[in-house]
């Protein structure tokens, strides 16, 4: 145990996290140069093509007779919970901060959670070698947020590999090799897991006490399901199959099982006999932000989608979901997810993995609904909402946001947060160029587009993260859209009062542009209960039913006019109007 060592990189997104792993992956020969590629730990296409992390990534290397067990995690604000799992099974942290860009709001964020777990942090300063690198400047900054020494914080190039050796001999110095009792009964958490065809559920963990070996039968504490050991090993670039994971440890287990369902990530891995007294406290329970339905393209999918929602959730733990109905899109499910971006990403993988088609309704927020009777409700969705007459009040979720950005954009930062309903808290001048700004905002109105707005006029260079502070009364409405006369529920919104005109009148005009035109008039309304409060019209398509008539009295022409009229008056209150995919998604788009 003492030659073990487990440690994470955590970072602000596009810091150089996954490129520092590279590095450390070539000095200990973990892979030959023959597989090494860039950011060889995001192996997933969808992280290549948009230069994120998006899941965590455990590897194992071997240095100077030490085992480095390491877990390179995602930077964005809506994949913390996947930096709090990987944060669980360490005992240190590589902090990384670009020399380009100094201390961001996410940085802060992580760095806070890795010292609450009490890790040690090892301060890392990346990109010294860019032209507009403030080397000084930012080693103030971690200095000042750590409470180290200059000297302390390794400056290094990912890119070249200018001073990463160093960064080796620190951890295995600097970071305490984990504690437990080898002799002790088996304590083992799980921090991950996937779904393989043939295999079944393969679940990666940590050993806190005890060993595990090949043969063993083990139970799952949260689900008291006993199963055989199939495999254990270690985790390289593969599964590396052995003989036993001893105290301290990380690697895999394969137990056969089948059903996605019967792991839970957080859950803890012991002996059927001998067992433990109790359970590894886990990380905290991930609370979904943001809520949308999915459901099936083909309305004979559903039960393919749920057992494809099954699987993805094993690999995916943040991600939650529950069966609901909708008058016009038929059987599926609402899915809860950390960020706008969550939402989107998986949307795409269970389109790439699965080959799973699915629509997507307008996403928003949870929120507690006071009836007069004295309950609460938890309303996930605006067609949950009871009658006006039932409610006694509204309250809706409230964030605290840290926006650090550089003092030239503070203006134009500050307009945009008044915009949204937010409330200043506190203005704090890190350096005289940079400023961090809290605010107390809606979750509703950072849900949309906040976070692009915010790059844009602070020309990428702000920084957000957040975190739910407590619910607030609101004065919120129900706005209906109806198109030809019939509510499309998936398209139903809850809005603030002051907002609802102005949103209601741009969904409209957006709907007018996307829905095809059809053999009779659409009108398309936005509605608050019965009051209309904007309407557009798609115009029909009219075949030219007087173009056989030639000369004559104008009479004929008025009677195959009048009849083709009766025609699309009696087609317009038997037809239904079609809904396209882009409709749904061109709420989060109103302004582009």
């Amino acid at each position: 145990m003492n030659r073990i060592r487990n440690f994470c990189i955590i970072a602000h997104i596009d810091h150089g996290k996954s490129t520092l792993a590279d590095r450390l992956l070539e000095l200990t020969s973990t892979l030959s140069e023959r597989d090494m590629e860039n950011q060889v730990l995001d192996d997933m296409d969808l992280e290549r093509e948009k230069g994120i992390t998006i899941k965590s990534h455990a590897i194992q290397m071997n240095y100077n007779g030490y085992r480095l067990n390491l877990i390179d995690t995602p930077g964005h604000v809506d994949f913390s919970y996947e930096v709090s799992r990987s944060i669980a099974a360490c005992e240190g942290a590589l902090l990384v901060v670009d020399a380009t860009q100094g201390v961001q709001a996410q940085t802060i964020s992580n760095l806070y959670m890795a010292i609450d777990h009490g890790l040690e942090i090892i301060p890392v300063l990346n990109k010294i070698d860019m032209e507009s690198a403030q080397i000084e400047v930012v080693t103030d900054e971690i200095c000042d947020l750590l409470g180290c020494t200059p000297d302390e914080v390794f400056k290094v190039s990912a890119r070249t590999g200018e001073g990463v050796a160093p960064i080796l001999d620190a951890i295995v110095e600097k970071i305490p090799a984990p504690a437990g009792d080898p002799d002790a009964p088996l304590q083992a958490l799980i921090f991950d897991s996937v779904f393989n065809q043939f295999r079944g559920v393969i679940a990666y963990f940590k050993v806190f006490n005890g060993s595990v070996s090949k043969g063993d039968k083990v139970k799952f504490v949260a689900t008291g399901m006993e199963y055989e050991v199939e495999e254990v090993g270690s985790l390289k670039m593969k599964l590396i199959p052995g003989t036993d994971v001893g105290c301290g440890d990380v690697g895999y287990i394969i137990t056969g099982i089948k059903s996605a369902v019967e792991v839970k990530v957080g859950d803890t891995i012991t002996h059927t006999v001998r067992s433990c007294t109790n359970a590894i406290a886990g990380f905290e329970e991930v609370k979904p932000m943001v809520f949308a339905g999915m459901y099936p393209v083909q309305a004979d999918k559903f039960e393919e989608l749920r057992s494809v929602l099954e699987k993805f959730q094993l690999n995916d733990a943040s991600f939650v979901y529950e069966p609901e109905s909708s008058l016009a899109l038929g059987s599926g499910f609402r899915c809860g997810f950390l960020g706008l971006l969550h939402l989107e990403i998986v949307q795409e993988r269970l389109f790439r993995e699965f080959d799973m088609d699915v629509i997507t309704t307008v996403p928003n927020v949870s929120y507690k609904v006071y009836t007069m009777q004295g309950e609460v409700l938890d309303v996930h969705n605006p067609s949950g909402l009871p009658a006006p007459t039932l409610i006694n009040h509204i309250e809706e979720p409230y964030i605290r946001a840290q926006i650090i950005s550089k003092t030239e954009f503070f203006g134009p930062i500050m307009k945009l947060c008044l915009d949204r309903r937010g409330t200043l808290v506190s203005q704090h001048y890190i350096t005289a160029e940079r400023v961090e700004l809290n605010y107390d905002m809606p979750l509703s109105e950072i849900v949309f587009d906040f976070y692009d707005k915010l790059k844009t006029i602070s020309k990428g260079y702000a920084s957000f993260d957040y975190h739910i502070t407590q619910y607030r009364p609101a004065k919120l409405v129900k706005l209906d859209i109806l198109l030809n006369g019939e509510p499309a529920d998936a398209l139903s919104t809850l809005i603030h009062e002051d907002n609802a005109y102005t949103f209601g009148r741009k969904m409209c005009e957006k709907l007018k542009d996307l829905i095809p035109r059809q053999q009779f008039d659409i009108p398309i309304q936005a509605a608050i209960g019965a009051k209309i409060i904007a309407r557009e019209t798609v115009k029909q398509v009219r075949k030219d039913v007087t173009a056989k008539c030639y000369g004559g009295d104008v009479t004929r022409k008025r009677k195959l006019l009048e009849k083709q009229k009766e025609g699309k008056k009696r087609m317009r209150q038997i037809g239904t109007v079609q809904v396209p995919q882009s409709a749904f998604m061109a709420v989060l788009k109103l302004d582009s």
